[in-house]
């Protein structure tokens, strides 16, 4: 019987293996699971957001920080910036096909920590008792 072929990074990292330490796919993935980065997708999916809309949604995030994840996540094909030709200036943001369908899935992943919160924090409370022991 023929030994299998091994795959070389290149091929790994086209196929987007997340445990490889080149892959791009990692990069996309800290994007989109950032704290400022899951808030921002999830306020997105009730519509269009000017900065100052996300801002507030987003409750302690810095301006800098919230532009950063904003860029980023533009830049991944998930969020569209559109700015307007007026004074003072209008910008506003809203997701793309692409930004629809992850938003979907880490509003999952948020509504299922948001149902099992309790259940996390009796599992964190028993761990602190334990460590106190």
């Amino acid at each position: 019987m023929p030994e299998p072929e091994k795959d070389n990074l290149t091929d790994k990292i086209r196929r987007g293996e997340l445990t490889t330490k080149e892959c791009p796919s990692r990069e996309v993935l800290n994007h989109v699971t950032s704290l400022w980065g899951v808030l921002c997708l999830i306020a997105l999916r009730d519509g269009t957001l000017r900065f100052s809309e996300l801002r507030r949604k987003a409750t302690g995030v810095s301006e800098r920080m919230l532009a950063l994840t904003l860029q980023r996540l533009e830049q991944d094909g998930f969020v569209r910036r559109t700015a307007f030709p007026v004074i003072p200036p209008h910008v506003v943001y809203d997701l793309t096909p692409l930004g629809e369908g992850v938003a979907a899935h880490v509003a999952t992943l948020a509504d299922w920590i948001e149902e099992n919160l309790h259940q996390v924090m009796d599992a964190k409370q028993q761990h602190d008792e334990r460590q106190q022991d």
